[in-house]
C-alpha cells in the first residue's frame, strides 16, 4: 500500500484567508521539511494578494508562535498565519 504523501496543513485566519479564498491549504513538502521562511516565501509567490500580509503576520507550528523563521516546517505540522487582528 502506499504511503500517505508527506503534507503540512496550513491555517489562514482573518485578512490572510481573505486573500487567499481558504481556510486551510495542504501543501506536500519533501521527508526532511523546510525552513519556515522558505514556506513563507512559497505562500506569497503562489498567492501574491497574500504578499502584504505575510510582512505583518506573526506564524504558528504546533500551536506555538515561532521566534525565528528558520524553524524547521516538517511533514505533519499545522502551520498558521496570524495577520494583525483588529476590531475591539
Amino acid at each position: 500500500m502506499p504511503s500517505a504523501p508527506s503534507v503540512v496543513r496550513i491555517h489562514l485566519f482573518a485578512a490572510a484567508r481573505e486573500a487567499v479564498g481558504a481556510s486551510v491549504l495542504v501543501w506536500a513538502l519533501p521527508a526532511r521539511g523546510m525552513p519556515a521562511e522558505a514556506l513563507v516565501r512559497r505562500l506569497a509567490a503562489e498567492h501574491p494578494k497574500l504578499r502584504r500580509t505575510l510582512r505583518a503576520s506573526r506564524f504558528v507550528r504546533n500551536g506555538e508562535y515561532l521566534s525565528d523563521l528558520k524553524a524547521r516546517i516538517r511533514p505533519g505540522d499545522e502551520f498558521a498565519v496570524h495577520p494583525p487582528y483588529g476590531g475591539g
